[in-house]
């Protein structure tokens, strides 16, 4: 063979096909072409195709190892995995650097690998074995147990036991709602980066802090325009609403944010929404549920619907009266400011309870930028795990990256051994979904070696970015975020499971956030501030008075927050109690369905359903209580961090070895109570928003 030719062959040797060669494995993004995904995802299926076939003819009597655990590995270490390894990248790849052609595949791909993972469930063959294994297998230890329970299960709720008709409608209706989804966010990232509001008369930034005119102007820059460009990414809608003074301006930009996907165009997901509620209601009565929050509730903490209409009205009537008297608050001082005749709306609530919060506590979040310098604040959440848990982060500039701005390094564990690897992802940037999420490029788990393969874990978030003038100042709530992101990293990272399956973040949905919301808790510590806090100029520590003020504005507005929360619960939990065909509107509908836990006039054409992704698209669908569930959780873990030291090496080793190292092995609450010596309580919560008083 010619030399050029060997080379160009070399050079288009698919990377999702061979050992990576990169340090402990990592991805190699430098090597990764879009034409890759398609052939590794084909291949994939072959192969994957082809497991399920030597092991429903094997000969053997079906057992918990040669059926549930089988691990066959006669091609290789990475042949029957290789579906694994490409969906894992790709799915990352669609969230965080999206672009035209990896969205075309998704569409293209994304009913292949619905009916492919139909065709593994519903292989009747498959399931035979695994019921036989179900009914007469050895004395299993707890992991075993729950692993089998889960095998068998998932295959139930997929459809196995259907006849063959409820097998093809199953089939039709789970590819139907994979398209949907997919749909919906890719609709919902175009209407996010096609609304920019462009300034050029600069008397409009008229009260816009010096960082968000920066960063407005960076934006421009990027664009080739001139002035300042402002987006719906929120480092840039945020700043705008909460300080400028164009009350116009404000609107518009509050009315472009929420009013995304209703437009009459090919971005709007009204009836897809709709769609996606009737679908998943059909998948769960075809299951034999009543609802599809039935269905869902089965294996969540919160057990039945009863439940989280229980906790959401709890929390209505504890946080109504507070929030009611937190909005009057904020309207008696805009009446004071612009005249007694004065109507406060919707885009008029940040501006104002941000001179509410100035009066009362002398505080905002420009004031704490300076001191939160992002690699200060980096240095301080590892700093934090450190102290904690004794683990080293080591910044490894070897390892590949998938864009410029992303930074990788080792964690090694309190003994010096290799840990994991981490990824963070800190600014907004065009193929990049809003919000912030950890997902994993690997799992971890025993190899049929003995080898404890250790995850590769990434935080991905969306923080206000570096300019000119200035490195990436970040406000206290983004240090939140990232205290967040990180939680939901260490629960992955301590992973120490045999099976991938039960390892890490592979818990019950509604315990998947104690650990994140968990770590929330310490941005206001002062012990944990004093750790990193400095001005980014002068090196000088954060005032004493600045973390009493942070203190003291701990729970300014925090029943306002608290019922936004449960407004967006109620909302989750009424499309998907639905018994009969949804038929309704979106928009009033939702107006309808939230309007307990909601305290200000509505808008007749905003709507959150249209962009809720949690509940559309993420997997929170019947589940987004979670997040007030895990406040409960975390509120009553975290009393235990207050009582014995908030850097209290004991307790955080119990946090470890009895929550996070534990992944989904055994059941949620005995996994919490043996942390925490008895179930939680909505007291500790109740507390720390200061709605009740401590013993009372």
């Amino acid at each position: 063979m010619n030399e050029n030719l060997k080379d160009e062959s070399k050079k288009n040797i698919n990377p999702f096909f061979e050992d990576y060669n990169t340090p402990h494995e990592t991805v190699p993004f430098n090597l990764i072409q879009t034409q890759h995904y398609e052939e590794a995802f084909i291949e994939g299926i072959k192969r994957d195709n082809e497991e399920i076939e030597k092991l429903v003819n094997d000969p053997e009597e079906p057992t918990f190892e040669n059926t549930i655990v089988r691990v066959d590995n006669e091609n290789g270490d990475h042949y029957y995995d290789l579906l694994n390894r490409v969906s894992n990248v790709f799915s990352c790849m669609m969230s965080a650097e999206t672009n035209d052609d990896l969205d075309a595949l998704a569409q293209k791909m994304s009913p292949i690998l619905t009916q492919h993972a139909n065709d593994i469930r519903l292989n009747k063959e498959l399931f035979e074995r695994i019921k036989y294994v179900y009914e007469h297998h050895r004395e299993l230890d707890a992991e075993e147990q729950m692993l089998l329970e889960k095998t068998y299960d998932s295959f139930v709720r997929s459809g196995a036991l259907l006849d063959e008709k409820g097998k093809e409608q199953l089939r039709k209706l789970t590819e139907e709602a994979g398209m949907l989804s997919l749909q919906f966010s890719q609709n919902l990232l175009k209407e996010n980066k096609a609304f920019t509001l462009h300034i050029t008369d600069e008397k409009q930034l008229d009260g816009l802090p010096e960082t968000a005119r920066e960063a407005a102007s960076l934006t421009a820059k990027e664009q080739g325009k001139k002035g300042w460009m402002f987006t719906l990414d929120f480092p840039s809608y945020s700043p705008f609403m909460t300080y400028s003074t164009q009350r116009d301006l404000r609107k518009q930009l509050y009315m472009a944010r929420n009013t995304e996907c209703t437009h009459d165009n090919d971005t709007n997901n009204l009836e897809i929404c709709k769609r996606l509620i009737n679908l998943r209601r059909e998948l769960a009565q075809l299951l034999g549920f009543d609802t599809y929050a039935d269905y869902v509730l089965k294996y969540r903490m919160a057990s039945h619907v009863d439940n989280v209409y229980r906790l959401l009205n709890d929390l209505i009537k504890a946080y109504k009266s507070t929030a009611k008297e937190e909005w009057a608050e904020v309207e008696r001082l805009a009446k004071k400011m612009e005249g007694e005749d004065f109507t406060l709306e919707a885009w008029d609530m940040s501006f104002y309870s941000h001179k509410l919060q100035m009066e009362k506590f002398n505080l905002d979040s420009e004031m704490l930028r300076p001191y939160f310098e992002l690699s200060k604040v980096i240095d301080g959440v590892f700093g934090l795990a450190h102290r904690l848990y004794g683990i080293t982060f080591k910044e490894n500039s070897e390892i590949p990256v998938y864009h410029p701005d992303v930074k990788a390094y080792e964690v090694f564990d309190k003994d010096g051994s290799y840990l994991a690897v981490f990824y963070a992802d800190f600014f907004p940037r065009k193929g990049k979904q809003g919000g912030a999420w950890m997902t994993e490029f690997q799992g971890q788990w025993i190899d049929r070696k003995g080898n404890n393969v250790r995850p590769h874990v990434s935080v991905v978030m969306n923080f206000t970015k570096p300019t000119e003038e200035k490195p990436a100042l970040l406000t206290l709530g983004e240090v939140e975020t990232f205290l967040h992101e990180f939680g939901h990293s260490l629960h992955g990272m301590f992973a120490n499971s045999r099976f991938e399956s039960l390892s890490g973040t592979n818990v019950w949905w509604d315990f998947v956030e104690l650990p994140s919301q968990l770590m929330e808790n310490f941005a206001i510590e002062k012990d944990f501030l004093r750790t990193f806090a400095v001005h980014y100029q002068t090196g000088e520590p954060i005032p004493d008075d600045l973390i009493e003020r942070i203190v003291k504005s701990r729970n300014f507005m925090a029943a306002t927050g608290c019922l936004r929360q449960v407004s967006l619960g109620l909302l989750d939990m009424a499309y998907y109690t639905q018994q009969q065909e949804f038929k309704a509107d979106i928009i009033p509908f939702e107006k309808e369905a939230w309007k307990e836990a909601i305290i200000t006039p509505q808008l007749p054409n905003t709507c959150m359903t249209v962009q809720f992704s949690h509940i559309m698209a993420g997997g929170y669908a019947a589940g987004y209580y979670s997040y007030k569930w895990a406040e409960v959780l975390d509120a009553d873990a975290f009393s235990m961090f207050k009582k014995n030291g908030i850097f209290d090496k004991a307790t955080a080793q119990s946090f470890r070895d009895n929550i996070l190292s534990r992944g989904g092995t055994e059941h949620p609450m005995t996994l919490y109570k043996r942390f925490r010596g008895s179930e939680p309580t909505i007291d500790a919560l109740l507390e720390r928003d200061g709605i009740k008083t401590a013993g009372k």
